[in-house]
């Protein structure tokens, strides 16, 4: 597989993402790690927009981000242009995030998921191809004017 992937999180991102970069790295991707580095308190933010930037800008063909709930950093990486990160709780909703919204960013919430199943959440993600047709129309919509 010929992708590099962004990946970001908090500290309470921060157990899984290790497992994940390995994973992706498994896979023959690059993977463009943005931190945090340890379980040390940060804010989310800092660490979603170079992720969001970096998808936004076409450098990195996906991203995955990774906070207590989700919703925090997936709501930083949602304000870039481009950037549509789904929050996933499991690996029916990472496909159709994929399938249907055409969402270039994985949201975990870690500490509603464990990290097996993030793991299959990547793994469902990444194997799963916009589907386009209707879905096109709706996705072109998302960015106004």
């Amino acid at each position: 597989m010929d992708k590099k992937i962004a990946i970001g999180c908090d500290h309470a991102g921060f157990p899984y993402k290790n497992s994940i970069a390995s994973l992706l790295r498994s896979k023959g991707i690059e993977v463009v790690d943005f931190g945090t580095n340890s379980a040390e308190s940060v804010d989310y933010p800092d660490f979603a927009h170079p992720v969001a930037e970096e998808v936004g800008a076409g450098k990195a063909a996906m991203g995955i981000v990774l906070c207590g709930s989700g919703n925090g950093i997936a709501m930083t990486v949602n304000k870039h242009r481009d950037v549509r990160a789904a929050i996933c709780w499991n690996e029916e909703l990472a496909r159709l995030a994929r399938q249907h919204n055409d969402a270039n960013v994985l949201s975990i919430p870690v500490r509603f998921v464990t990290e097996e199943l993030a793991l299959a959440m990547v793994e469902a993600f990444l194997s799963s191809d916009f589907e386009g047709g209707r879905h096109a129309r709706r996705v072109g919509k998302i960015n106004p004017g």
